[in-house]
């Protein structure tokens, strides 16, 4: 449903051979169509998301056998994702303007997509019109390389993006259990809850976010350092870096896994020294070879012009400066101000959280023995997962996919049932409804309004129902004592 949906509201580059297609034409061109292709699309990811909620409830002891089942309905998830349009943002289209910029010999770091001929025919948004690329080498690689594939078609460009999402879920797969067994979690319930999450499929898959590369490469980055593979996981994140460099943060918690829990602060700055030079020297050898050196640093503020109003800074600082400007002060000023007082305060958090001392006693593990080892690992991914949060929450733009970082960060470390895993819960029920009705591509003859209208009606009532009418999934969101006497009744 979810896949159908996005053949008649997905994004489409205006350059898209299939944008003739007859079929493509009614599904798109159509009001009675483009209002079926949303419902189809919101009521696919509703019913995702309570599938999601089922599985929980059928998998309850999270027993070996439920290693196959969530294996399966991966599987049975993902693959119609895979074909479809991309949905929720067109971030992908931008990925093939600065992999033509870089096929053009123009440095994506100082230049814009409008540096591009008819850059408008390749469908990015409006935002990175005048944007450089906030990603690292070597996701420009792999942008590059999408357009030099035969057939100078963006759908035939957006392949090695999904493949690389796909990837980002595989990896996550694989290392996420690991990790949560390492630290006396059932690997099971941690693949439902960070990899078969919902938002986790339609943000990283569906979307075609490189964050799903991200991500994975940087949680098995931690698990090798974690596992005293120290080098393999430096070389992991600084892959990850080398996509998006948000995950410089990972590397200061994993120069202190490999200093281990006994070492001094002699030894700690001897393992961030090694640890910060083997990553610098990996992406300076990369920026090396494009001939673009470091530029990702001046870029790494391109997203900072954006603001939502369920961001905390955003909201504040957007806010202030327009009380400010409307009794004639300068209200620019003061959001940039209050944003950047705010980007300060959570890189003080971060080097805070890694130069504290870490007592191994501080973890809290829900089953089984750890090590003293295991235990300081979890301490300090834990630590790391707060310096994430800390990034993201003081930002004055929270896309739902950022909060996927956290879910996959904290889940490793554990998540308890209980109020936290219900927080999980409504916090993707929250995203669920902005992915919805945000970015929703009509033709100008389309009322806009009314699509968006029908896409958030079908959503909210479809995701309250979940939530408070449903009786299979209702008791999910309760505490449990108000669940069991909803049952009982």
């Amino acid at each position: 449903m979810l896949t159908l949906g996005s053949f008649g509201i997905g994004w489409l580059a205006s350059s898209s051979v299939l944008i003739r297609n007859p079929l493509f034409i009614l599904a798109r061109t159509t009001p009675v169509a483009v209002v079926v292709a949303t419902v189809l699309l919101c009521a696919g990811a509703v019913l995702i998301f309570r599938a999601w909620l089922r599985l929980r409830q059928h998998l309850a002891g999270w027993g070996p056998d439920s290693a196959a089942v969530l294996k399966k309905a991966l599987i049975l998830w993902v693959t119609p994702m895979m074909f479809a349009l991309p949905v929720f943002s067109r971030d992908s289209y931008a990925y093939i303007g600065q992999g033509r910029l870089m096929q053009q010999g123009l440095d994506p770091y100082t230049n814009g997509i409008s540096a591009l001929n008819n850059y408008f025919l390749l469908g990015p948004d409006t935002m990175w019109t005048e944007a450089p690329t906030p990603y690292g080498p070597m996701w420009l690689w792999i942008e590059h390389l999408a357009v030099m594939l035969p057939a100078n078609s963006p759908e035939i460009a957006l392949i090695p993006f999904r493949l690389a999402s796909l990837a980002g879920v595989i990896l996550l797969f694989i290392y996420v259990p690991k990790l949560a067994a390492r630290h006396g979690f059932n690997p099971n319930r941690a693949v439902w809850l960070a990899v078969l999450n919902p938002l986790v499929l339609m943000n990283f898959v569906a979307s075609v976010h490189n964050d799903s590369l991200m991500l994975g490469l940087v949680v098995a980055g931690i698990y090798y350092a974690s596992a005293k593979h120290p080098v393999a996981g430096i070389l992991l994140v600084t892959a990850s870096i080398a996509i998006k460099p948000i995950t410089l943060i990972a590397l200061p918690f994993v120069g202190l896994l490999w200093a281990g829990s006994q070492a001094g602060w002699l030894r700690k700055f001897g393992f961030w020294a090694a640890t910060l030079g083997i990553s610098t020297a990996l992406l300076g050898a990369m920026g090396a070879t494009n001939g673009l050196g470091f530029g990702w640093l001046a870029a790494l503020r391109t997203s900072g012009t954006v603001w939502h109003l369920y961001a905390p800074v955003g909201l504040l600082s957007n806010v202030a400066g327009g009380v400010v400007s409307f009794f004639g002060g300068t209200g620019g000023t003061v959001t940039s101000g209050i944003q950047t007082v705010c980007v300060v305060i959570s890189i003080l958090i971060v080097m805070a959280l890694a130069f504290f001392k870490i007592s191994p006693q501080m973890s809290t593990p829900t089953g089984g023995t750890l090590d003293e080892k295991q235990r300081y690992s979890q301490a300090v991914l834990r630590r790391m997962a707060w310096g994430f949060a800390a990034v993201v929450l003081l930002a004055p733009a929270i896309q739902p996919w950022y909060m996927l970082w956290l879910l996959g960060f904290f889940t490793v470390t554990g998540i308890a049932e209980g109020w936290q895993e219900r927080l999980v819960f409504y916090l993707g029920a929250f995203f669920i409804l902005i992915a919805l009705s945000d970015q929703i591509s009509v033709f100008p003859w389309i009322p806009l309004v009314l699509i968006r209208s029908v896409a958030i009606a079908v959503g909210l009532l479809g995701v309250l129902y979940v939530m408070f009418w449903d009786r299979q999934t209702r008791g999910l969101f309760m505490p449990r004592r108000a669940a069991d006497s909803v049952t009982e009744h």
